[in-house]
């Protein structure tokens, strides 16, 4: 799959546009890579994950909804920082069409494209919500509580 994204940005003619406009010049990461910082795996490992519980309801026609994944990856909310990425970043919530209207309400402006949009999106969060509780339980198996006391000795690594 990590051969299939790189083919698809290579390929996508506006990342070209926008590469090229901006004098931009790509390093495609993938996970697992040594010289690959963590944070950039991690996003990498997410993506993968969130493309292969997406894949099945897609039928295998995973590169159309790509924006979409990652649209739902950056406005989903991360309990570690306590706000979503682009509101962290834009320091506002992420104005989106999606998100203004009910299914029944977007009759000037595509309702066939803005209603599929609406249900990806939603079945992207859902798949989000899938693959965090199954994360949360396989870290949680290997959590334990801690208790310390005022003069106790510990061993910090650093």
């Amino acid at each position: 799959m990590k051969k299939g994204i790189a083919e698809f940005v290579a390929k996508c003619p506006n990342c070209q546009q926008v590469k090229k406009g901006l004098d931009l010049k790509v390093n495609l990461n993938t996970a697992f890579h040594p010289k690959i910082d963590g944070q950039a795996e991690r996003t990498i490992q997410i993506l993968e994950d969130m493309l292969r519980a997406c894949v099945i309801d897609f039928k295998g026609n995973w590169d159309d909804h790509l924006p979409l994944i990652e649209f739902a990856y950056i406005n989903s909310y991360r309990f570690s920082i306590q706000m979503a990425p682009y509101e962290a970043l834009y320091e506002r919530r992420c104005r989106s069409p999606i998100g203004w209207f009910e299914v029944g309400e977007a009759g000037l402006i595509g309702p066939d494209l803005v209603h599929q949009a609406m249900e990806r999106v939603k079945v992207i969060q859902e798949r989000l919500k899938i693959v965090q509780s199954r994360q949360k339980s396989y870290n949680d198996v290997r959590r334990r509580e801690l208790g310390f006391e005022v003069d106790d000795w510990i061993y910090l690594k650093v």
